[in-house]
C-alpha cells in the first residue's frame, strides 16, 4: 500500500471481467485512472492480481491512438507542455486475460506539494469520486486498439 502524507488521498480501485472465451493473443488490457478535472493521469502505485506476474505499472505510446479514438480519455498518453509531451503518473497493464480481479491504489498529493512546473503537473487531492474517470482499454500486440470502456466517470 502507497504511503499518505498529510493532506494526501488515498484512492483503492478494482477492476474485473470475464475472461473472454478466446482472449486475443498477445493483446494487453491497460486500467487508466484520470482526474476528469485537469485531464491528468493519477500516480497509480501499487497493483496487484491472482496472476501478480501479469501486471505491472507503465505506459505505452500507442495509448494515444486510443485517445484519438475515445476522445474521453484526453490525458492517459500524457499531455503537451511547450511543444514537447510529458508523461506523468502510471497506467495498469494487464498482459494475461485471465488476471482479474485487478486492484490498484493511487495517491492524490496535498496540492501544496504539487510540482509547480506544468510538465511535472499531477492531479491533487481532495478529489472526489465525481471527479475520477477509470477505463479499460485493449491493446492488441501490434499497439493497435480494439475497444475501451469507461468504467467509471
Amino acid at each position: 500500500m502507497p504511503w499518505a502524507q498529510p493532506g494526501d488521498q488515498l484512492v483503492l480501485g478494482r477492476v474485473s471481467w470475464k475472461r473472454p472465451p478466446r482472449p486475443q493473443k498477445d493483446a494487453t488490457f491497460w486500467i487508466v485512472l484520470l482526474d476528469k478535472r485537469s485531464h491528468l493521469k493519477a500516480a497509480i502505485q501499487e497493483v496487484t492480481s491472482p496472476r501478480r506476474d501479469k501486471v505491472g505499472l507503465g505506459s505505452h505510446g500507442y495509448l494515444m491512438r486510443a485517445v484519438d479514438r475515445y476522445p474521453w480519455l484526453q490525458g492517459v498518453a500524457g499531455h503537451e507542455v511547450n511543444g514537447s509531451w510529458w508523461e506523468t503518473g502510471e497506467c495498469v497493464a494487464v498482459f494475461a486475460a485471465d488476471a482479474t480481479p485487478v486492484t490498484f491504489a493511487a495517491v492524490f498529493p496535498a496540492a501544496a506539494r504539487s510540482p509547480q512546473l506544468p510538465e511535472q503537473a499531477v492531479p491533487t487531492a481532495p478529489v472526489a469520486l465525481s471527479n475520477l474517470l477509470v477505463a479499460l482499454i485493449n491493446m492488441g500486440p501490434d499497439g493497435q486498439i480494439y475497444w475501451a470502456e469507461r468504467l467509471l466517470g
